[in-house]
């Protein structure tokens, strides 16, 4: 059922991906979409899509992934890349600004979705920097499940919460899984994207 939604939703969604695709590729002169790495259940590695938000202010091109749409970034041993602040100053275009706000950037993970790579609902996939520096003995826990688009800590704050906030709702959501809980997180998700609060 996950991925039949997921792909129904992938579908409805796939105006707003296009446009928004085309509007970064003329914006950053760059590959519209890229691939982080990050560790998925059970210690799997998952290299996860989502519409490029960050390019350089000259908007000189990058190393294109083969047909140009994806460039895979390198990994980095701080986590600096997936940290999110208010006011990144990596972050050069209101437009790029606007996607993150309202998760557009994320779209493009129905994908994994549909391959069962991921959930729609479950803990936030982590890269193995964060795993190691914030979740620790905690990581084999969180990684029991797989990754979701969305989870508790989503509902309960997005962007302003801190590391260990969100380990400890990630750990609150693997424990206590239900249907209704997840139906609950889903459910919830829906508003709080379009508002756009807690997030950048």
């Amino acid at each position: 059922m996950e991925r039949i939604l997921a792909a129904a939703l992938l579908g409805l969604s796939s105006p707003v991906l296009v446009v928004a695709a085309v509007v970064i590729t003329v914006l950053s002169k760059r590959a519209p979409f890229v691939a982080h790495r990050r560790v998925a259940q059970e210690g799997r590695p998952l290299w996860v899509l989502k519409l490029r938000t960050m390019w350089n202010q000259e908007g000189k091109p990058g190393r294109f992934h083969k047909a140009g749409l994806i460039e895979r970034l390198p990994l980095t041993n701080s986590g600096e890349c997936v940290q999110k602040r208010a006011r990144d100053p990596r972050i050069r275009s209101a437009f790029a600004v606007f996607c993150r706000i309202y998760s557009l950037d994320e779209l493009p993970q129905f994908w994994h979705v549909i391959r069962g790579e991921m959930a729609l609902v479950g803990p936030r996939p982590l890269t193995q920097y964060e795993l190691d520096q914030y979740y620790g003995p905690d990581a084999a826990k969180v990684l029991s499940r797989r990754p979701g688009l969305t989870g508790l800590w989503q509902i309960r704050g997005r962007s302003r919460l801190g590391y260990r906030q969100r380990r400890r709702l990630d750990l609150f959501l693997v424990k206590n899984w239900s249907l209704k809980l997840y139906l609950t997180i889903l459910v919830t998700t829906v508003p709080k994207v379009l508002l756009g609060k807690d997030a950048w």
